[in-house]
């Protein structure tokens, strides 16, 4: 019979305001890969849009209760086309909600986190910006801003 250890861990739930926003995933060509993704998922809504300052096309692929984000470069000195070059096509980021982006990043950055740059500007204007993969056990993840309340 396997031997199990019980953990316990004090939680402060004012902290756990976070949920997975987006899973984005590096495409040569955002188009191609949309059609693919199109045979196999019920996609509420697309929209695309370009980030200029992170040199990226998005297709954004809307579900029930969350998203899936096509990334393709714009130009040859965008991280994603540094990112196809080395890995080829695939998982680019997870995307984690932060209702309150900036607690959340002074909080990780106490942590000990790295992050790639500071808060700037991304898709639907939202702030964002990413931890360092080195931090994470390999995984990039981006935090964004909470979309407005309708």
């Amino acid at each position: 019979m396997p031997k199990f250890t019980i953990i316990h861990i004090k939680v402060n739930w004012e902290l756990c305001t976070m949920r997975i926003d987006h899973i984005a995933i590096a495409v040569d060509n955002a188009e191609k890969a949309l059609e693919n993704y199109k045979k196999i998922l019920n996609i509420d809504k697309i929209e695309i849009e370009e980030v200029p300052n992170e040199k990226v096309k998005v297709v954004i692929l809307n579900l029930q209760d969350t998203r899936i984000e096509l990334l393709e470069a714009l130009n040859d000195d965008s991280p994603i086309s540094k990112f196809l070059k080395e890995r080829g096509e695939g998982i680019h980021h997870i995307a984690i909600t932060a209702d309150e982006i900036e607690k959340d990043v002074n909080r990780a950055m106490e942590n000990g986190m790295k992050f790639l740059g500071g808060l700037r500007k991304g898709s639907y204007g939202r702030k964002i910006t990413f931890i360092h993969p080195k931090s994470l056990n390999g995984v990039l993840v981006e935090f964004c801003q909470a979309a407005p309340v309708e």
